[in-house]
């Protein structure tokens, strides 16, 4: 099973990349654990989820082929 997972605003620049591919992940819970072993710099910072463009705020289960967005917290303006 393959997730991809955009990564925006300052998040991309802990990461040092845009976009990543995961395989065998099953829900949000294992992917932020696998990310934060990869970048732990995460653990630094706010992000909000989106799974395949809504946002989670609870662990949610992944299909083959989700697209996850990391998002630093929105400003208004």
């Amino acid at each position: 099973m393959k997730t991809t997972v955009h990564f925006y605003g300052q998040l991309t620049d802990i990461t040092q990349t845009p976009v990543l591919e995961l395989e065998g992940i099953a829900d949000t819970d294992r992917m932020i654990k696998s990310l934060l072993e990869k970048f732990p710099g995460l653990s630094q910072v706010k992000f909000s989820i989106a799974v395949n463009n809504s946002l989670v705020q609870n662990n949610t289960p992944l299909k083959p082929d989700t697209i996850i967005a990391l998002m630093p917290p929105f400003s208004g303006g």
